[in-house]
């Protein structure tokens, strides 16, 4: 039997405006809330911008596109310079369309062909080439470098492969790879996912989309090729069929920023993982998971986005997912105001993270614990 306790969320208020200055000093990384989807804006001091995937599509679409421009319009960038599109799932590329008529876009990035064909996909895909007329278009490779100023980007991971030669101070062997254990073939795009390693000065972030157990382990074993991290976006929105120790004990991060939804990632087994962690000082949550209740979530003040109609309690224990498909009871909704968490990481390794929804920062000095 569940366990209740009364809890409510607090919302101060409209978003906090950050101001944007001709003489920005920081590589500024939005991690934007599409609602379980993915949409990670980086904009770099030169003001160069990158975005990695574009959230939601049907429905949902003018929705997230609105969420990612508002990202946009606060870091006072006029285009994106390059968007990386992970995967081809719908809630990486489904507002591909109604962001670009909204925003130029200059350079298309991808893995290449589609290895899961769906209705969805497949109308994407043949729509993607007008998009991708309108600017340039790159199949990713592991190790390709994309120009985003003084911020070095690397592709880790693509299409299934994985670099081979270990970034700039990595490459130590890594312990965990013997009790690493390999879970069944993933034959979905998620194993396909572009996954990238950003450099800025002394600090280092990485965002490997949707990119499951057996490929983090290609990527990290025997030897750590990516070394370790200041910054984790977490993968696969919190899910535990990615996220594990091989990879996220090993690049040991000061902090993590997970775009989960409140039925979508946090599951206990991911969030053990996450927890755990070796020099993790704090996890930074979109949503509060209905996946981990209050056993395994963290403090309100960490957490974007509520519902919006918030119920008068909360389980303490983690509730289960029902099963995926078209019977499944929609999640508590979530279409009011919706808040970001913003990242400001300066060259010395500093960074502050700050959640847009009551203004609750925390900055993480340039030397590490």
């Amino acid at each position: 039997m569940k366990r209740w306790v009364s809890f409510a969320f607090v919302v101060l208020g409209a978003t906090t405006a950050f101001a944007q200055n001709r003489d920005r000093q920081s590589l500024d990384i939005y991690l934007v809330d599409v609602e379980g989807g993915n949409a990670t804006l980086f904009v770099a001091p030169s003001g160069e911008s990158l975005l990695i995937d574009t959230g939601n599509g049907g429905a949902a679409a003018d929705r997230d596109a609105s969420r990612i421009m508002a990202a946009v319009a606060d870091a006072g960038v006029r285009r994106i310079d390059h968007l990386i599109t992970t995967h081809y799932h719908g809630d990486h590329f489904g507002a591909m369309q109604a962001l670009a008529e909204r925003v130029p876009i200059a350079e298309f990035i991808d893995h290449g062909a589609n290895v899961q064909p769906n209705p969805a996909a497949d109308a994407f895909i043949a729509a993607y080439p007008k998009l991708y007329a309108q600017g340039k278009h790159v199949v990713a490779k592991p190790g390709d470098q994309i120009s985003l100023g003084e911020v070095a980007v690397r592709i880790v991971a693509s299409a299934g492969e994985v670099i081979q030669q270990p970034l700039p101070d990595a490459g130590q062997r890594n312990p965990l790879c013997d009790s690493y254990v390999a879970k069944e073939p993933d034959p979905s795009e998620n194993a396909q996912s572009v996954g990238s390693h950003f450099t800025f000065g002394r600090f280092r972030a990485l965002h490997l989309g949707d990119l499951t157990w057996n490929k983090e382990h290609d990527l990290m074993c025997p030897n750590n090729r990516l070394g370790t991290v200041d910054l984790f976006i977490v993968s696969h929105h919190g899910q535990a069929i990615s996220n594990g120790p091989v990879l996220v004990h090993a690049i040991r991060p000061r902090a993590a920023v997970m775009n989960n939804g409140t039925r979508k990632g946090g599951q206990p087994e991911a969030m053990r993982v996450l927890f755990s962690a070796p020099r993790l000082e704090d996890l930074w949550q979109m949503h509060f998971s209905l996946l981990s209740g209050q056993e395994y979530t963290v403090p309100g003040a960490f957490i974007a986005n509520a519902v919006d109609e918030q119920p008068a309690t909360m389980p303490i224990e983690p509730g289960v997912a029902p099963p995926p498909g078209p019977a499944a009871p929609p999640p508590p909704a979530h279409n009011g105001a919706a808040y970001w968490l913003k990242i400001s990481a300066q060259r010395d390794g500093t960074f502050t993270v700050t959640n847009a929804r009551n203004g609750f920062a925390k900055t993480y000095s340039g030397t590490a614990p």
